[in-house]
């Protein structure tokens, strides 16, 4: 029985194609600025961001984790959604890397609205930490891969600016929310002091993030990159394959999206099992079943279909390039006898 693995759209595995791009790529020692891929992957990823310049890490996590490095210091705050990566997925680096206190608040489906923001920011007070960095989630993964529209996502940065904060967008699927809303990446992006973008997620490649922003922030990034051993020698073989999902893996992301509208239309029709198919945005499916989510995940291991539990009775399911349209009939069917 063939696995249909939908527990992330990080499992994916290299092309033959990226494999090859990764076999023949141009190499030097990155850390002394000598990797000319790793170069051209940086320069290519800021001009399309927007952005001025931009610094390659090695995970997403990292990403977000230096940036907040870069904008903030120790007894500042940080303003975030309750359920973003920063919060949930990142093992509380937050406060124990830079001593940076979060605030977290309560979104609509990983979004937030201007008066939010401003109501959060805090006066200045001995008393209180200072409030210095809004970081934003482009697709939200809590949210449901939910896409942020732009007229929004402007509002709130402009909440933030009007109180002299720095913003930071965790735009880790953020191709999916080009690819969804039919906009450029740099429709947010350049709205921003910086952006993270992964390309070990839906885009395929195996390993990396880039992080994009101001000349300044890029410049302390890549300090702290290397304070917490980011720095890479010859990564210019990941670099390619990163190169190589922009010039081949965005457009295809669409794809992604409708196997989860699929998915979701399949589910929605098999008893025991709720989903808001109007909520799938992009590549992911929340579904609730009427037995607890760790039974399910078992029954449906057991099945060969994988998936991870978000809540007391939900599943994600996220959809890939490694996942085809008639795996997706193929797991409904699957689900289907596991909950008859």
């Amino acid at each position: 029985m063939k696995p249909i693995d939908f527990r992330s759209d990080t499992v994916t595995k290299p092309t033959p194609a990226m494999r090859r791009a990764i076999a023949e790529a141009d190499v030097g020692d990155d850390v002394y600025g000598e990797d000319p891929t790793v170069f051209r992957l940086e320069a290519r990823v800021a001009e399309r961001l927007g952005l001025e310049a931009a610094v390659f890490v090695p995970s997403g996590t990292q990403a977000n984790q230096i940036a907040i490095g870069a904008h903030c210091r120790q007894g500042d705050e940080v303003l975030t959604e309750a359920g973003s990566h920063i919060i949930q997925y990142e093992g509380g680096a937050v406060p124990a890397l830079w001593g940076v206190q979060p605030a977290q608040l309560p979104g609509q489906r990983g979004l937030l609205t201007p008066e939010q923001v401003t109501e959060a920011v805090r006066a200045e007070n001995i008393h209180a930490p200072r409030t210095r960095l809004l970081s934003l989630e482009n697709t939200h993964n809590r949210g449901g891969g939910s896409v942020w529209p732009v007229e929004r996502f402007r509002a709130v940065v402009e909440a933030a600016r009007q109180a002299k904060l720095a913003v930071h967008l965790d735009g880790a699927r953020l191709f999916n929310a080009e690819v969804a809303a039919g906009v450029p990446v740099s429709a947010w992006s350049k709205l921003t002091d910086s952006t993270s973008v992964c390309f070990s997620k839906g885009l395929g490649a195996p390993v990396g993030s880039v992080l994009a922003g101001r000349a300044d922030v890029i410049h302390e990034a890549r300090r702290l990159r290397k304070r917490l051993g980011g720095g890479m020698r010859q990564a210019g073989m990941l670099a390619a394959a990163a190169l190589y999902a922009l010039d081949n893996h965005v457009a295809r992301l669409a794809e992604d999206h409708a196997n989860a509208r699929r998915l979701a239309a399949g589910l929605a029709e098999v008893p025991g099992v709720k989903v808001d198919s109007a909520q799938v945005e992009t590549n992911m499916v929340f579904a609730e079943f009427s037995k607890p989510a760790s039974e399910m995940v078992a029954l449906l291991t057991k099945q060969g279909v994988l998936t991870n539990p978000t809540g007391p009775r939900t599943l994600r399911l996220v959809t890939h390039l490694d996942v085809s349209a008639a795996d997706i009939d193929e797991a409904v069917a699957r689900i289907r006898r596991t909950v008859a």
